[in-house]
C-alpha cells in the first residue's frame, strides 16, 4: 500500500474471505491525495475501522449456505457505506462447492466493484497472504528471499518474494480440513476427495464414522510435512509422484539461486503456530472438527521449520488475506486519465491480452489489438515502462508518447473494433497518450487510458467508479 501526504479525501475498502473452515471481513479508510515526494496521487497510510469476528463458514450439507452468507454479508455491509474499492476471496474447500459461483453473484449485488476470486484464481490468494503476512518483513530482509506458506482449512498457498514484492506463488491441496472429525474426538464425519486420496496413499482405507488411530493419523500427518517442506525448498520430486501430482493445483519453483529461504507462516493453522510458541492458550484437541491443531504442533515440532518460527514472526498471520485483500489489492490511478466516456465505468473482469514496452512496435500493437478484436466485451493492453541496463525504469518522453500514441492510432484504424480498450500505463502521461492515439477525438474508438499504474503479472482488471479525478484499479489472476 502507497503511503503519501496531502491527503484531503477519505475513501473505504473492504476485503472479504470466506474459506474452507471460516470466513472474516475487514474494513479500512485510508486518505486519496498528491504523495509530495513522488508527486502521484496516492493512499496514505490506512487505518483498519472494522475487523469482523471470525465465523465458521456455513454450510448447508455439501454445499455453502447461500442464505447464512447474506446475513453474513449485512452484517458485515452495515459498517461500510459507499465502499471505494473492495475484495471477495472464496477459498479452499469452500471455492470447491458446485454453488459457490452463486455466492459470487450474490456478493457482487451489493459490491459491484468488487474483485471476487474463486478456486479458478488460486495464486491471488497466495499474493495476498504474502502481501498481507510477510510484505513488511520481507522488506526488512531486503537481500533474502521469504516464502510465506498459508495454510487454511482446504490448501497451502506459497509465495515466495524479494524486498516486499511477490515472485513466485503456487497452489496445493493440503490443508487441515480434508479430514473432518466429530469435535474433540478423531471419529470422521467427512473425507475430502484429496483426504481419500492421501489415506490410498498410505495404504488405508478408512470410512466416515471410523475413529482415526494414531498410527493412521502420525502417517498423515508425516505426508503432510513432507508435501510441505517440498513446498519450501522449492523441491519439485515429490510433486512428480502420482500423489503429489493429486495435491498440487499450481506449482511453485523458488526464484533462481534460492536454496535457503526464510520461512513464514499465515492462515488458520499459521495463526496457530504462532500462538502455540507463544504459549498462548489454544483450543483443545480437533476443537475445530479438523486436524489444524494437530498439523500446527507437528510443524513446530519439526527441525526443519521449529528455528524459522522461532527466530521470524511476520505482522499479520490468520487474517493474512483478508489484510492483503483490504489494503494490498487495489491501486489508485493518476489524475491525468484519459476517459472521454466516464458512464462505461465500473468495468469488471477486463481480461489482460498484452504487456508491451513503452517502445513496441506497430506490429506489437496490431497483434494485440487483432487479439481484442476477437473478444467480446472488453480486453486491456498494459504499458510497461522503458527500462535501463539494470532493469531501472526510465521516466517516459515526450517524443516516446508521441510515437506510442501514433501507433496506437495506427493500429486502430487497421483494425476496427467496437468494444471498450483500457490501456494501462505507468507514468503521469494518460491524457497526453489519449490524446495522441485518438488524433485529438477524431477516433471513434472506445479507448481508456488509465496512467500511474505500476507491473503487475495478472490476467484480470477492475476499474472502478471515478472518484474525484481519479479511479481504483484492482488485478486478479495472478501468476
Amino acid at each position: 500500500m502507497k503511503n503519501s501526504q496531502n491527503i484531503k479525501e477519505q475513501v473505504k475498502m473492504i476485503g472479504m474471505d470466506f474459506g474452507s473452515t471460516t470466513s472474516s471481513a475487514m474494513i479500512a479508510v485510508a486518505g486519496v491525495g498528491m504523495n509530495s515526494v513522488t508527486g502521484r496521487m496516492a493512499f496514505s497510510a490506512p487505518e483498519i475501522v472494522y475487523r469482523s469476528n471470525v465465523e465458521f463458514t456455513p454450510f448447508r450439507g455439501a454445499e455453502i449456505d447461500a442464505s447464512a452468507i447474506a446475513e453474513l454479508l449485512d452484517t458485515w455491509l452495515e459498517k461500510g457505506d459507499n465502499i471505494f474499492s473492495g475484495g471477495v476471496i472464496i477459498t479452499g474447500l469452500a471455492a470447491l462447492q458446485q454453488n459457490s459461483v452463486h455466492i459470487a453473484a450474490l456478493i457482487k449485488e451489493r459490491i459491484g466493484q468488487a474483485v471476487i476470486a474463486t478456486v479458478d484464481d488460486p495464486n491471488l490468494e497466495s499474493w495476498l497472504a504474502f502481501m498481507g503476512c510477510a510484505a513488511l518483513l520481507s522488506r526488512h530482509f531486503k537481500n533474502e528471499t521469504l516464502v510465506n506458506l498459508d495454510i487454511g482449512g482446504g490448501t497451502t498457498n506459497p509465495a515466495a518474494g524479494q524486498n516486499g514484492q511477490v515472485k513466485t506463488t503456487g497452489c496445493f491441496y493440503i490443508g487441515a480440513r480434508h479430514f473432518q472429525f466429530e469435535p474433540g474426538t478423531y471419529r470422521l464425519i467427512n473425507i475430502s476427495e484429496y483426504g481419500y486420496s492421501m489415506l490410498s496413499h498410505i495404504g488405508v482405507t478408512n470410512e466416515i464414522g471410523d475413529t482415526l488411530g494414531v498410527d493412521i493419523l502420525n502417517k498423515i500427518l508425516d505426508l503432510y510435512i513432507e508435501a510441505l517442506k517440498a513446498i519450501a525448498r522449492g523441491s519439485l520430486a515429490f510433486f512428480e509422484s502420482d500423489i503429489g501430482q493429486r495435491l498440487c493445483q499450481t506449482s511453485f519453483i523458488l526464484p533462481p539461486n534460492v536454496d535457503s529461504p526464510l520461512i513464514t507462516f499465515s492462515g488458520g493453522v499459521g495463526e496457530l503456530i504462532y500462538k502455540i510458541t507463544e504459549n498462548e492458550p489454544i483450543p483443545s484437541t480437533t476443537f475445530y472438527g479438523d486436524l489444524g491443531i494437530d498439523l500446527a504442533k507437528r510443524i513446530i515440532s519439526d527441525p526443519f521449520f521449529s528455528k524459522q518460527i522461532t527466530t521470524i514472526r511476520p505482522e499479520n498471520m490468520g487474517r493474512a488475506t483478508v489484510y492483503g485483500l483490504t489494503l494490498h489489492n487495489t491501486e489508485i490511478s493518476g489524475a491525468t486519465l484519459f476517459l472521454p466516456d466516464t458512464s462505461a465505468l465500473p468495468l469488471n473482469d477486463v481480461p489482460i491480452v498484452a504487456r508491451l514496452s513503452m517502445s513496441c512496435d506497430l506490429s506489437d500493437l496490431l497483434n494485440s489489438i487483432s487479439v481484442v478484436a476477437q473478444r467480446s466485451g472488453k480486453a486491456c493492453i498494459q504499458m510497461l515502462p522503458v527500462t535501463d541496463s539494470e532493469g531501472g525504469a526510465l521516466p517516459a518522453s515526450l517524443q516516446q508518447i508521441k510515437t506510442l500514441g501514433d501507433r496506437i492510432n495506427q493500429a486502430l484504424a487497421t483494425l476496427t473494433i467496437d468494444l471498450p480498450l483500457v490501456i494501462l500505463v505507468p507514468g503521469n502521461f494518460g491524457k497526453a497518450l489519449g490524446n495522441y492515439a485518438t488524433d485529438w477525438g477524431k477516433s471513434s474508438a472506445k479507448l481508456m487510458i488509465i496512467d500511474e499504474i505500476p507491473d503487475r503479472n495478472a490476467q484480470f482488471v477492475n476499474i472502478g467508479s471515478p472518484y474525484r479525478g481519479v479511479v481504483p484499479v484492482s488485478f486478479y489472476g495472478i501468476y
